[in-house]
């Protein structure tokens, strides 16, 4: 069987495949001219990321299609129900990029409250001539132990991201329509561990009550934070949005910013992926990354072997 890997595929998972026997085409084929490569190879399984989009059309027009892959957890690129009622499985990776995107978190946290992404635009031009005025700039960090982390989707990754807030001394409110509790295990190196229960409540008390918000859900239609919410949150409050593109209304997040209700923002994602807006681009409140939070060697590894296994127990015999 012939495996198309679009987007790309760790090498163990290469390997893997190829151990069993199945044939893979790590290429990168054009959006457009997808169709017509995936039916000139009799393609049956087509392996992707988030860059390549699988709609009706590559379902219709490509019946040698068995099988969809997502390299990942998000699955806004694929139209998931019309492929199975067109007899497609879809598989997706669903834990193996949790940590990555947790770490990723606080790596926008601990940027935003100590002010990084802003220091390190302006210490290049301005450090040799206004070390002071910078010093007396960015004076104003805080901690983060003794705050409160408001997440919002409590799933894999969203646990995760407690797994590291309560490791740090924070306290943490979480919501999630489908999770009423769940119970945090903070592993050491040395073999012991320690256990938080996690009861979940509304997305109103955590938005009221959290010094920082940060969104791990998966694709819904309209703005899951917009001026409503936004309203609802502390003044000085900070919000981080690793999950999709569209969750922040990024016009009242920008309005925010400017009147000082919000004091920053982390954003991995946004809403007009890959051409952000200008506002958002140039706005030193807010820390960015180019949607990379499963972007990590380790999390790509793990991706490969999960898909990898999924596909070969699909097609075993």
């Amino acid at each position: 069987m012939k495996i198309l890997a679009n987007d790309g595929l760790a090498r163990n998972g290469v390997l893997a495949l190829e151990n069993a026997g199945f044939e893979v085409l790590v290429v990168k084929v054009a959006q457009s001219q997808l169709i017509n490569y995936i039916n000139e190879h009799n393609i049956e399984i087509l392996i992707v990321r988030s860059a390549t989009e699988v709609r009706d059309d590559v379902i219709d027009d490509c019946p040698s299609l068995k099988m969809i892959a997502r390299a990942g957890v998000g699955i806004d690129n694929i139209d998931v129900e019309y492929a199975e009622s067109a007899g497609v499985r879809v598989i997706t990776a669903s834990d193996a990029s949790s940590n990555s995107v947790a770490e990723l978190v606080f790596a926008h946290l601990f940027g935003m409250v100590r002010f990084l992404h802003d220091s390190n635009r302006t210490m290049p031009l301005e450090g040799e001539i206004n070390f002071k005025g910078l010093k007396n700039s960015y004076a104003a960090g805080t901690e983060l132990r003794g705050k409160t982390l408001g997440i919002i989707g409590f799933g894999k990754i969203g646990q995760n991201v407690a797994k590291i807030a309560l490791s740090l001394g924070m306290k943490v409110l979480a919501c999630d329509p489908y999770v009423e509790e769940a119970t945090i295990e903070l592993d050491f190196y040395d073999g012991q561990a320690i256990h938080f229960n996690v009861l979940t409540t509304d997305k109103e008390d955590v938005l009221k009550n959290s010094d920082f918000v940060t969104i791990h859900t998966p694709y819904q239609d309209g703005h899951l934070i917009s001026v409503k919410e936004i309203e609802m949150m502390r003044d000085g409050a900070g919000i981080i949005n690793t999950s999709r593109g569209g969750a922040i209304d990024e016009v009242a997040l920008v309005e925010a910013l400017n009147a000082d209700k919000l004091l920053y923002a982390g954003l991995d994602a946004f809403e007009d992926e890959p051409t952000p807006a200008i506002q958002i681009l140039m706005n030193h409140k807010i820390s960015m990354t180019p949607h990379i939070g499963s972007s990590t060697i380790e999390a790509q590894a793990r991706i490969a072997q999960d898909i990898s296994e999924q596909i070969i127990e699909a097609f075993e015999g």
